[in-house]
């Protein structure tokens, strides 16, 4: 079992399933408004994840390994089942395809860069800031 969970993960909350991200929950539309204020300051990214997807939580788990930007940028996570309203209107606002898992990167209120699958990358991600 060891070996699946270093690929998929597991639920425990063990020290060794901790994330290197200080994500903040993205769970409402009026927080995008947010996201674009803040944007024109600082860099915001945006990880769109789908918690019935193992290749999603593969993604999510290579990258929060990866991650170490976290005075650099805010971190937003957004759980596209729960809230798929907020998916949309991401899609919708700042001009991206919808894909899950998804990384997009927001500067002055634009997506500037944004990423899925495979291509999600923490050191990708740094160069872009």
């Amino acid at each position: 079992m060891s070996f699946l969970n270093s690929i998929f993960g597991n639920s425990d909350n063990s020290e060794s399933t901790k994330s290197n991200v200080n994500w903040i929950a993205l769970t409402n539309l009026e927080q995008l408004d947010n996201i674009a204020a803040v944007s024109a300051v600082k860099p915001v990214v945006i990880f769109k994840h789908s918690t019935r997807c193992s290749i999603s939580r593969m993604a999510l788990k290579q990258f929060e390994r990866e991650y170490s930007l976290d005075e650099t940028v805010d971190a937003f996570f957004l759980d596209l089942i729960a809230h798929r309203d907020v998916s949309n209107e991401i899609a919708s606002r700042f001009n991206v395809y919808h894909e899950s898992p998804q990384l997009i990167l927001i500067k002055e209120g634009k997506a500037v860069y944004d990423v899925s699958h495979s291509d999600i990358d923490a050191e990708a991600l740094k160069s872009k800031i």
